[in-house]
C-alpha cells in the first residue's frame, strides 16, 4: 500500500522552550543523537516513499534553508520546497494553509519536527498508511501511550475507539494517548480557515465530532524533545538503541 508522496514539515516554530541552544539556530537544527531535529524526520518520511517535502521557514530561516540545500546537494531524499513564513509564523494550520498551493490535491504527511522514535518492529508510518482511509476519514493521528512515551503532557489528549476514531478528551478528563507530531490529511480542511496564524487542533476536534478525526499508536517509544533537559533524555535513550 503507497502512502502520500508529499509532507509538510513545520519547521518554523521559534523555539523558545528549547533555548539557550535555539539563540543561534532555529529548532529544526537542534541536534539529537548527532543529527538535526529535521533531518531525523526527513529521513523518516523518505523511508516511507515521501518524494517531496514541503518545510516552511520563519526563524533563522536562512540557516535552515542553507542546511537543506546542503542535505540535498549530498543527494538525500526527499526534495525540498520551502514555504516561506519569515513575514509571520502561521502556527499549524496557517502554515499548512499558507502551503496549499505547494501540496497539490492529494493527502499528505504533516509533521512536526520536535519528535524522535525507536521503533519496535515495523515502521510506524506504514501502520499510518495502512489506516489512512479518506473516504472514512480527513485526518489520521499517529498516537502513543502516556505511559510509553517521554517529553509529552501526562494528561494526554484523545481516547482511541475500538474501530479507530478519535475522541478528544473533555474537561477534568485523562486521555490515554497523546499525539506524537504525524499525521495524514486531506490538506482541503484548511482552505475556508482565517488569514494569519490558527491551529489546527480546534479544526481537528470539530472534525472529531463527526467521526472524521481517526489515529494509530504503533509500537515503539516516542519523545518530545521540547527542551534542553528533554533533548537530554532522548540522547540516552536514543544512545541505548
Amino acid at each position: 500500500m503507497s502512502g502520500p508522496k508529499v509532507a509538510m514539515v513545520l519547521a518554523a516554530g521559534l523555539g523558545t522552550r528549547m533555548r539557550p541552544l535555539t539563540d543561534d539556530r532555529p529548532k529544526a537544527l537542534v541536534e539529537v543523537g548527532g543529527k538535526a531535529l529535521i533531518d531525523h524526520m526527513l529521513d523518516r518520511l523518505a523511508a516511507a516513499g515521501v518524494e517531496t517535502a514541503v518545510v516552511n521557514v520563519h526563524a533563522f530561516a536562512n540557516r535552515l534553508e542553507a542546511h537543506l540545500n546542503d542535505r540535498v546537494a549530498k543527494g538525500l531524499a526527499p526534495r525540498i520546497v520551502i514555504s516561506d513564513e519569515r513575514p509571520q509564523a502561521l502556527e499549524t494550520g496557517g502554515g499548512l494553509k499558507h502551503a496549499l498551493p505547494l501540496l497539490g490535491e492529494g493527502p499528505v504527511w504533516v509533521a512536526n519536527i520536535d519528535s524522535v522514535w525507536i521503533e519496535a518492529g515495523a515502521p510506524a508510518l506504514d501502520a499510518m498508511v495502512a489506516a489512512w482511509d479518506r473516504a472514512r476519514m480527513d485526518v489520521c493521528l499517529m498516537l502513543a501511550p502516556t505511559a510509553t512515551s517521554l517529553g509529552f503532557h501526562d494528561s494526554g489528549d484523545v481516547f482511541l475507539e475500538p474501530d479507530g476514531a478519535v475522541r478528544f478528551k473533555g474537561p477534568g478528563e485523562t486521555g490515554p494517548f497523546v499525539y506524537v507530531g504525524v499525521h495524514i490529511c486531506d490538506p482541503a480542511i484548511v482552505k475556508d480557515g482565517p488569514e494569519g496564524p490558527f491551529s489546527l487542533t480546534p479544526l481537528w476536534k470539530t472534525l472529531a465530532a463527526q467521526g472524521r478525526v481517526h489515529g494509530v499508536a504503533p509500537d515503539g517509544l516516542w519523545m518530545h524533545v521540547g527542551d534542553p533537559v528533554a533533548r537530554e533524555a532522548a540522547e540516552a535513550r536514543l544512545s541505548e538503541a
